[in-house]
């Protein structure tokens, strides 16, 4: 379903996580099974607090963000109504070796995977700004905790899932924490796409994302078996429960719901001095 040979193609790089979740919901845009045009997309795998940085540069056309991050990107990128991972009274968790509260905790060495994850944006508003902090690759924080290398580990992605078979345990679900603050799910990624592609393009690309997703849903077995290649080994099964935390309805467009819960995440970091103001528009 690509271009005609005479078609001048345009080649949009899309900046996605080497993880399960995103690899399923890029899956039908990266694979020829939709009708692109002259638009042809392609991979860029990097973790997504390196994905956060390269977009304060500008460098991709299509990336997936933290939201946390979007706050100093909204000038230069949209961002889309399609491709949000919003935990819905779950979410990043904070795990430790032993047992420990909450309040021990603020004392401890905690590792997070950037400081510009949504992930650490909600510890902020939980705990505060005053702590110990290390940061480490998303997929590197169980193995500082058990190694000894931090005290307490802030776990986002697949982690979520086998860190008791690690022995480790929750100290808090910072997405059950910010139900109880708001009743809301709690947004944490997004997908962007750059302003200087026009607004033809952009519309295009929003529309093309939202239908890659919906492929994916409607092709399960197909995107899943893709996704798994980036499951690091996690079981099958495990695998597909985490794809559906976080590609589901809410991915396929945020809806009121979710528009709200990512204007009180932001509005409520801007009040605490945590992001700059910020003008939330969602395109698509």
């Amino acid at each position: 379903m690509s271009a005609s040979p005479s078609s001048a193609v345009r080649t949009i790089r899309v900046g996605h996580s080497p993880d399960s979740d995103d690899a399923f919901m890029f899956y039908a845009l990266t694979h020829d099974r939709l009708d692109t045009g002259d638009l042809r997309f392609v991979h860029q795998l990097e973790d997504i607090e390196t994905l956060n940085r390269r977009a304060l540069q500008g460098e991709l056309e299509v990336s997936a963000v933290s939201l946390h991050a979007y706050a100093h990107l909204a000038d230069r990128y949209a961002l889309l109504a399609s491709g949000c991972s919003m935990g819905d009274r779950y979410g990043p968790k904070l795990i430790a070796r032993t047992p420990i509260s909450l309040e021990e905790a603020k004392s401890k060495t905690i590792a997070i995977p950037g400081t510009l994850t949504t992930a650490y944006l909600t510890l902020q508003l939980c705990l505060g700004k005053d702590l110990n902090l290390i940061v480490v690759p998303f997929d590197e924080i169980i193995s500082a905790v058990l190694e000894g290398r931090a005290d307490v580990g802030l776990i986002i992605h697949e982690g979520q899932l086998y860190y008791p078979d690690q022995g480790l345990h929750q100290i808090l679900d910072l997405g059950e924490w910010w139900y109880e603050q708001t009743g809301l799910p709690l947004p944490l990624g997004g997908n962007i796409v750059r302003r200087d592609l026009g607004e033809e393009t952009v519309e295009r690309v929003a529309r093309l994302l939202k239908a890659s997703i919906q492929y994916a849903l409607e092709h399960r077995e197909e995107a899943l078996g893709y996704a798994l290649e980036y499951a690091r080994g996690l079981d099958p099964a495990l695998a597909d429960r985490f794809v559906g935390m976080y590609v589901n309805d809410w991915t396929v467009d945020y809806g009121p719901r979710g528009r709200e819960a990512v204007r009180t995440l932001l509005g409520r970091a801007t009040e605490q001095g945590l992001i700059p103001p910020v003008d939330i528009q969602f395109v698509g």
